[in-house]
């Protein structure tokens, strides 16, 4: 670790954010559009990167690295001159006279730090992100994912200069030696336990931030809904990525009359999508790696703990440690003294857990930490309305899973245990931004100017008046 580097680069940062701050919309634009050039030339080198880290399928990371980071910089492009705009807002009678504004101004000095479960995405999306604000922006990618790490350095060092955009490769003290710094912002994406040090860290120099963590994501079914359609959105959600998503399904509640018939269709749902010629599963071209043996192994301690404690696997189960190989397995007579149903997976187990009544399973999301995100699965409006107005989580999906993190329009992020602050779109925009608050007031005699001292009659009069009637 170049301690003294990052110190040169960061204080580079702080001067040059002194110049963004009145960078145009054409200036952030441009930055955007050479970003878009770079994936667009380098398309294939992404795929190959991330293919060496974990295998993950070409289809997968056109899907949810390239066309995701690619759809955000197109919509950032095309809204960022409404969302830089000042926005005029309105004037009470008590401040008649003035005028007020609300102007977006860029935080300043922003680090990002990335996981390695989508390594090029999470990286440069919120670099998009601070781009569109104004921000110059460190990145500190993952370790676990060398190929694609080196890969964001190259197209940093092909598109910016270090004085707006860098990043630092290495292990756990270059993100710890970069915590120490006074940035303006933080946006960080990994668990919550790493978040709780990402936040005790910026805390020392109140640097904002954005948390983006995770948790255990329920999916609930209930038992008026197209089993078939559920299990096919379920079986793809969670096991695209091998498991390892944040938003992922992380257990399934099911209604205890359709339990049966629902293993069914998610058993032919897993075979149809990753065994369709019955050459097993490990086999498939399609289905992705765990991204080293140490999160093998951890997978495979929760499967043996579920186990010994008398879950049963309904299907999957089988490892293979030399490709770190996982097998999509389904869980059942899983209990909650078992670690399955204590800790977040991130991986490809998916636990099925029969409820009674609605109330019943409602009882048992809001018994744990607010997730990221809720899935409920029903053909009834009622059921669903019920289930999101009392539950709290980051995001609800009715009838579906993960595809809110594809929609722009809506705030991505989670509360609580699962995150601080949100992303995507103008959410991320306004993330990186200050929001300034604007007062323009008329020379002469104002409204206030009755209240200043010494408080005679008027002045107490006044006061009453605007006691009852403000």
């Amino acid at each position: 670790m170049d301690k003294a580097n990052i110190d040169q680069i960061f204080d580079a940062q702080k001067l040059q954010s002194l110049k963004l701050r009145t960078s145009s919309k054409a200036q952030r634009v441009k930055k955007l559009e050479d970003l878009q050039n770079w994936i667009d030339t380098n398309q294939e080198d992404i795929r190959k990167a991330i293919f060496s880290d974990f295998k993950k399928p070409y289809t997968e990371t056109n899907i949810s690295e390239i066309f995701v980071v690619s759809s955000d910089i197109k919509h950032a492009i095309k809204n960022l001159g409404d969302w830089m705009a000042p926005q005029k807002v309105s004037t009470p009678l008590t401040m008649l006279g003035s005028r007020s504004f609300i102007e977006y101004e860029p935080k300043g000095v922003s680090l990002i730090i990335a996981p390695w479960n989508y390594p090029f995405n999470l990286s440069i999306g919120p670099l998009v992100s601070a781009i569109a604000a104004g921000c110059t922006a460190i990145i500190k990618p993952s370790e676990l994912t060398p190929h694609t790490s080196a890969l964001v350095r190259r197209l940093v060092d092909e598109v910016f200069e270090n004085q707006e955009v860098a990043v630092f490769e290495g292990e756990a003290e270059v993100a710890q030696y970069l915590l120490s710094k006074p940035f303006d912002h933080i946006f960080f994406t990994g668990s919550p336990a790493i978040g709780k040090v990402v936040m005790k860290a910026a805390a020392e120099h109140l640097s904002s931030v954005t948390l983006e963590l995770g948790g255990k994501s329920p999916a609930i079914i209930d038992s008026n809904t197209d089993l078939k359609d559920a299990a096919d959105k379920i079986i793809w959600g969670k096991f695209v990525n091998c498991g390892q998503t944040c938003i992922a399904p992380d257990y399934i509640l099911v209604q205890n009359s359709i339990t049966e018939q629902f293993v069914v269709a998610l058993t032919d749902s897993l075979n149809k999508m990753y065994n369709p010629k019955g050459k097993g599963i490990e086999k498939s071209k399609d289905y992705a790696r765990i991204v080293n043996n140490k999160h093998l192994q951890r997978l495979h301690r929760l499967l043996a703990d579920a186990t010994e404690k008398g879950a049963r696997i309904i299907t999957g189960g089988q490892v293979n440690s030399n490709e770190n190989y996982f097998e999509p397995t389904l869980l059942s007579d899983v209990n909650a003294s078992m670690l399955v149903m204590q800790e977040e997976i991130f991986g490809p187990i998916l636990p099925i857990v029969p409820y009674e009544s609605l109330n019943e399973a409602i009882t048992y999301v809001n018994a744990q930490p607010k997730p990221l995100a809720l899935y409920v699965f029903s053909k009834s409006s009622e059921i669903t309305d019920e289930v999101i107005a009392k539950t709290s989580s980051g995001a609800v999906v009715v009838n579906d899973c993960v595809l809110h993190y594809l929609q722009h329009e809506l705030p991505f992020g989670g509360v609580n245990n699962s995150g601080i602050g949100k992303a995507h779109g103008k959410f991320g925009f306004l993330a990186f931004s200050n929001e300034k608050a604007i007062l323009k007031q008329r020379i002469g005699l104002t409204g206030s100017k009755p209240l200043y001292p010494p408080y005679g009659f008027s002045a107490k009069k006044i006061t009453k008046l605007l006691l009852k009637w403000f």
